[in-house]
């Protein structure tokens, strides 16, 4: 995977300064000692920055010997409202939200994305600078930066603190872009396009959705939201989702964020932005137009990868696979090259961003 220094070392000086006069030579060299002492004074002005300046506010993802050239820089500037004219087609554009070391999932989406002829209207919310400069340096105008930046470094673990903070600005995003007027379609990068998805957003509901159940259902199943499980609430995914800019796609919107709100992340409970959309959801129901797409072409990764005869039944109908039931990048790797649908070995020319 690629990596990048994110932050500078500070220059440390030495212990002690091994030309230091004497109190007799510095009494006939004055101005020897003028001169190191605006030396010194420069070295402790560099230590000071480099250790101040890369923690503060817009910099804190970018070091001070690693700014990006006047090319890159500009997108510093790029607003939301010139990325979503860029990229946006008929009124509909695709997003996710991605940190630096998710990029090869990135790259693999996206490819599965080319081969349906959608990745056009594909924008990269980026979540620290090193990815926004990554993907416009190699795909220019196809990723924004929403701030305020996170600390990238804690971002990654499932159940962290880092990761609530991380997805807990996924309603935020949404609900931006359809308040500017768009279709938007959600994607977490551990997913993969097997099929063309929009011909599944029939009809004009508010919220499309997929579950998050491992159960077979039947292929006639109902599009409703599904019924409360053991924990008092629905069990449907929050890595993808259709919306479309109505009152009942923002209601749910700003209730997810509520309801984030009101269930923070804590070292007892370990809370992530799904829960939080299941209540949203199901406290909303009278109040959107709710619509669950088929399990058959939507399936979770606990079903399509466990059940290996439900998975060869429906064999011709799986849409959007999405490689979850498992933690850990490796691991994810590791499951879509044993199922064929890790493309970057070897069809990385076929993505926007090329090979990584």
């Amino acid at each position: 995977m690629s990596s990048y220094f994110l932050h500078q070392r500070p220059l440390h000086p030495g212990l002690s300064n091994p030309f230091q006069p004497s109190s007799s030579r510095s009494q006939s060299r004055p101005t020897a000692v003028s001169s190191r002492a605006t030396v010194l004074a420069l070295i402790s002005l560099v230590v000071i920055l480099g250790v101040l300046l890369p923690w503060s506010g817009v910099h804190r993802n970018i070091s001070l010997f690693s700014y990006p050239d006047p090319v890159l820089a500009r997108w510093r500037h790029y607003s939301l409202v010139d990325a979503l004219s860029f990229v946006s087609k008929n009124n509909t554009v695709i997003v996710c939200a991605v940190s630096l070391p998710y990029l090869p999932f990135l790259n693999n989406w996206l490819i599965s994305i080319v081969r349906q002829g959608h990745h056009d209207k594909v924008l990269v919310i980026a979540e620290d600078y090193a990815t926004l400069y990554k993907v416009n340096e190699r795909w220019p105008g196809h990723a924004v930066l929403i701030p305020p930046v996170l600390d990238a470094d804690t971002a990654h673990k499932f159940g962290s603190q880092g990761f609530f903070n991380f997805t807990a600005r996924r309603p935020q995003h949404l609900l931006n872009i359809v308040e500017l007027g768009y279709n938007v379609m959600y994607n977490d990068v551990d997913m993969i396009w097997l099929a063309d998805p929009f011909p599944y957003m029939e009809g004009n509901h508010d919220v499309y959705f997929m579950d998050d159940v491992a159960a077979v259902k039947p292929l006639n199943h109902s599009h409703g939201l599904p019924p409360p499980g053991k924990k008092g609430r629905p069990y449907v995914c929050s890595c993808m989702i259709f919306l479309r800019p109505t009152a009942g796609a923002k209601l749910i919107m700003k209730k997810w964020i509520e309801e984030l709100q009101a269930q923070p992340w804590s070292r007892s409970q370990k809370a992530n932005d799904q829960p939080a959309f299941n209540w949203a959801l199901m406290r909303n129901s009278e109040k959107a137009d709710l619509y669950l797409l088929p399990q058959s072409a939507f399936p979770t990764g606990g079903l399509y990868f466990r059940n290996k005869t439900w998975a060869k039944e429906t064999k011709d109908k799986h849409v959007i696979i999405h490689n979850n039931y498992i933690v850990g990048f490796d691991k994810k790797i590791k499951r879509f090259r044993d199922y064929k649908l890790w493309l970057v070995d070897d069809h990385a020319d076929e993505s926007p961003l090329g090979r990584l």
